[in-house]
């Protein structure tokens, strides 16, 4: 399954937040699966694709990072799979 990781940085952590990646990577749980992100421009804001079908794990992974960071977890489906539902209508 997939899931939109939307992370609203909070004040000022952006900095610390990549010092954190960059020494201890996403600190992901095995079964929970980076897909890719985008950034906004002010560093506030991060949308993340992940996959996983267990989601429990989202909050073992949400524990190494909710000092600096709030998350919304919407499920997703591609566009491709959102076209083939809709030919069933």
């Amino acid at each position: 399954m997939l899931y939109m990781v939307i992370e609203r940085f909070r004040e000022g952590a952006a900095p610390e937040i990549y010092r954190r990646f960059l020494e201890k990577g996403r600190m992901m749980p095995a079964g929970l699966e980076y897909v890719s992100s985008w950034i906004d421009l002010d560093f506030k804001v991060c949308w993340q694709l992940m996959q996983t079908e267990d989601f429990a794990l989202f909050d073992r992974w949400m524990e190494n990072w909710c000092d600096l960071m709030d998350f919304e977890i919407v499920a997703v489906r591609t566009s491709t799979e959102a076209v083939e539902l809709m030919k069933k209508h």
